[in-house]
């Protein structure tokens, strides 16, 4: 089977405050989508579905929050996994002096495409509070993959692009009640429901209510511990957008199934 009717692959690692790292497959394309698992956790989570660790092509980091980018000094010293970045992550990653040596990675603009092989990565630079922070579309010439967590908010650039994609990763954070009566004080909450912070499971509906119209499946992530549950997550997704688009939601703490395009 030649390259161009392989389907893009897609995979969870985990989702969430507590730690991301998602993986994407085309042809011989393997890359990582963000590294806030230990060096461990990554290799057995790939090994779940069988995927070598030193299978990977390059590891692209979306912002400098822990998160996201805790493991990246293992990925690089253990595992030899190359790493892209923007000039601003680069530089709040070692200001926070969390991740060890990490050399010169490679560097991207926000904004930039980047190309691995036959698979296109386009880079959108989001709003969230996170200095050159990027969500990401996998483009295979023929599907279009949306990565898009901690985005801030809804933006025209945003909208743009989830019209675009055939499956998407986005993130549905927080439910506002939950939020709004929980353990977070007032500054954590107006920052996490702010222009800078994260979408709610509302806001998260909406925006693919209204883009999301080519989509064949979406996958909620980045759910928050304390202000969101999985089964609210659906529920109001359901709610707004009925029964018809699939629906999966990624886990705070284990390896998805392999979702494909």
């Amino acid at each position: 089977m030649v390259e161009h009717k392989q389907r893009m692959r897609f995979i969870s690692l985990q989702s969430g405050s507590s730690g991301n790292c998602l993986f994407v497959e085309f042809g011989r394309t393997r890359l990582l989508f963000d590294a806030g698992l230990t060096g461990v956790q990554t290799e057995e989570r790939l090994a779940v579905h069988h995927i070598g660790i030193d299978t990977i092509e390059a590891v692209i980091l979306s912002h400098s929050h822990s998160d996201h980018t805790k493991g990246a000094g293992v990925l690089l010293r253990k595992f030899g996994l190359p790493l892209w970045m923007t000039a601003g992550t680069y530089h709040h990653i070692l200001a926070m002096k969390k991740v060890g040596q990490i050399g010169t990675p490679n560097f991207f603009r926000p904004g930039a495409t980047l190309q691995f092989n036959t698979l296109t990565i386009e880079t959108i630079p989001t709003k969230h509070d996170a200095p050159e922070g990027v969500c990401f579309v996998a483009d295979n010439g023929q599907k279009r993959l949306g990565i898009m967590t901690d985005l801030g908010c809804r933006f025209r650039r945003l909208e743009a692009a989830v019209a675009t994609l055939d499956g998407i990763l986005i993130e549905s954070d927080y439910d506002p009640e939950m939020l709004a009566n929980g353990p977070y004080d007032e500054d954590l909450q107006n920052r996490i429901r702010g222009d800078k912070g994260h979408l709610s499971n509302d806001e998260c509906a909406e925006l693919l209510r209204d883009e999301g119209g080519k989509l064949c499946w979406a996958c909620l992530g980045h759910l928050s511990g304390n202000n969101n549950t999985p089964e609210l997550a659906l529920k109001t997704h359901r709610r707004i957008l009925g029964r018809e688009l699939p629906l999966y939601v990624a886990s705070r703490s284990d390896v998805s199934p392999i979702l494909e395009l």
